[in-house]
């Protein structure tokens, strides 16, 4: 199995779309219905304000993140010198392939050649054990500090920090 991790292009919008909806869903993280779902499937406004990548397993789009800084539109959490990513989303019917993983270090490479970025950002809903793991086992904290709700609902949101070495 071959893992590439690529820009997202117009003609991978309705995967990634299908796969991200799917993920949250299929992970009992967003119930079906939820207005979330709609941001969630809408690639072609993210991709135009935030950097979109999709992982390809032997060529076919298998998963799925957004990277952002500090006071744009898809940030949530992000401060001055952190790359921020949101979304990462795997195939649920091939999670555990290590595309998650792949997508996670890609952008933490990635960061690393950023001028002014000294460390990587992430929130999570609480209840995303699994990704919590992931996000720790890549040498992420979270920041209980930084911890947040989502405004009007009761779904908490726990943020990860990993600091970039010098």
């Amino acid at each position: 199995m071959s893992i590439t991790i690529r820009p997202a292009t117009e003609a991978d919008y309705d995967d990634v779309a299908r796969i991200t909806r799917e993920a949250y869903v299929h992970g009992g993280h967003i119930a079906e219905g939820d207005g979330y779902l709609e941001m969630l499937g809408d690639v072609a406004h993210r991709a135009r304000l935030a950097i979109v990548w999709v992982a390809e397993l032997d060529g076919k789009v298998a998963g799925s993140v957004a990277l952002t800084f500090e006071g744009q539109e898809y940030s949530d959490i992000a401060r001055a010198g952190e790359l921020e990513f949101r979304m990462l989303a795997v195939d649920p019917s091939i999670q555990r392939a290590g595309i998650g993983r792949a997508l996670v270090e890609a952008v933490v490479d990635y960061a690393r050649t950023l001028e002014g970025i000294h460390s990587v950002s992430l929130t999570s809903i609480d209840n995303m054990t699994n990704a919590h793991r992931l996000y720790e086992s890549l040498g992420f904290e979270r920041i209980r500090e930084r911890d947040w709700k989502v405004p009007h609902e009761d779904i908490g949101l726990f943020v990860f920090v990993k600091r970039l070495e010098s």
